[in-house]
């Protein structure tokens, strides 16, 4: 890190905010900040994953970000963690110098590969610290940071199985702003995309590279969803390159993208969403109060969309479909929910239940408790 001088003159609070790798974890981040400037003017620093994604989106949003190289353990090819492990020892001592440079009043961790290290030298430091964990499942870096954690932010009920009871407070995750503030109708939205007001629409979101389960279904069943009169927008990120306008050729009422900009009017488009089950992409789901069907990742640690999935869909809120099974059942189920008015709106109704718009500020309080008990 290169040699910087910090004023530690006694004014603003300085809060850390460390986490990131995918955009379920800087979107949250982010809100977060932002809540925090407008509360307090607090002074942040980020601390990401050199050479991930939110070295970049960071400074986008206006804040200062320095990078650790740390890196995610290889559970396959065990091998490869000997770097790994180098590269952790050396995110430690870069967290302890940033902590010791920085003097922050507060540390907040988000998930992602750098908020270990950040965290365990801040609370080595004896700064106070708070988690946002935002998944039903709590991942192992979090679990061990919770034992000292002053507060974890959660977004699920039950999740004393994995910290301390009294530190728990239910916020929810925070949802990007754009979301809350859209208002065009539903007729509006989908003319946006050149679709049928008045003709039902199927929204495929499967992230910015994709999901190849997703996108095989829907390469498969396409024509079938269209003969049925189903209207969609098909997102199919960027690695599944121009199979997907090829799949759609010809068939009128389908939209097929690499990547939506506007999300708001997506989902307001939308009748039924299918997608992945991260937890930021619930989050907004929640409170815009949309249909959805849940595909997990397999890929991910600790199984945790599964996790995330079965809690709406034990509860009605969402329908929840295996990735091992999609292929064969996806676009029936979808063709079938999409027609079944009074199902849709039973799903509307409970996924509105659990979801939560103020996160950014629930939790704004939450670090405000936290910096009071300091002083």
């Amino acid at each position: 890190m290169t040699e910087k001088s910090y004023d530690t003159t006694p004014r603003r609070p300085r809060v850390v905010i460390s986490g990131g790798g995918t955009g379920g974890h800087i979107f949250p981040a982010l809100s977060i900040a932002d809540a925090l400037r407008r509360r307090l003017d607090a002074d942040i620093l980020f601390v990401g994953a050199e050479n991930r994604m939110e070295m970049t989106r960071v400074p986008e949003a206006g804040y200062e970000i320095i990078g650790l190289p740390v890196a995610g353990f290889d559970r396959k090819r065990l091998w490869r963690n000997i770097s790994v492990l180098f590269k952790l020892f050396r995110s430690l001592r870069k967290s302890r110098k940033i902590i010791s440079d920085f003097k922050p009043d507060i540390a907040i961790g988000v998930g992602g590969y750098a908020s270990g290290p950040t965290l365990k030298a801040a609370q080595r430091a004896g700064i106070p610290t708070l988690l946002q964990e935002q998944n039903s499942y709590a991942g192992v870096t979090n679990k061990l940071l919770g034992e000292k954690a002053g507060k974890i932010c959660v977004a699920y009920d039950g999740m004393e199985r994995f910290f301390p009871a009294d530190r728990i407070v239910k916020t929810g995750n925070p949802i990007r702003k754009a979301l809350l503030s859209y208002s065009k109708s539903v007729k509006e939205a989908r003319e946006a995309f050149g679709l049928d007001p008045e003709r039902p629409v199927l929204l495929v979101v499967g992230g910015s590279l994709g999901a190849l389960t997703l996108n095989e279904s829907m390469e498969k069943g396409i024509k079938r969803i269209a003969d049925k009169g189903i209207q969609v927008i098909w997102q199919t990120g960027k690695n599944f390159g121009d199979r997907g306008p090829a799949a759609a050729r010809g068939i009128k009422g389908v939209v097929v993208t690499p990547f939506i900009s506007d999300m708001a009017s997506a989902y307001r488009a939308a009748d039924l969403v299918v997608g992945r089950a991260g937890a930021g992409s619930i989050s907004e789901l929640q409170v815009l109060g949309k249909p959805v069907i849940l595909v997990p990742s397999p890929n991910v640690a600790e199984d945790h969309q599964t996790h995330n999935a079965r809690a709406l869909s034990e509860r009605g809120a969402a329908v929840l479909v295996t990735d091992a099974e999609a292929r064969d059942i996806l676009v029936d189920t979808a063709i079938g929910l999409i027609g079944d008015k009074k199902k849709l709106a039973d799903m509307q109704a409970c996924i509105l239940e659990m979801g939560i718009a103020d996160s950014d500020e629930r939790i704004a309080d939450e670090v405000c408790t936290l910096l009071n008990k300091k002083q």
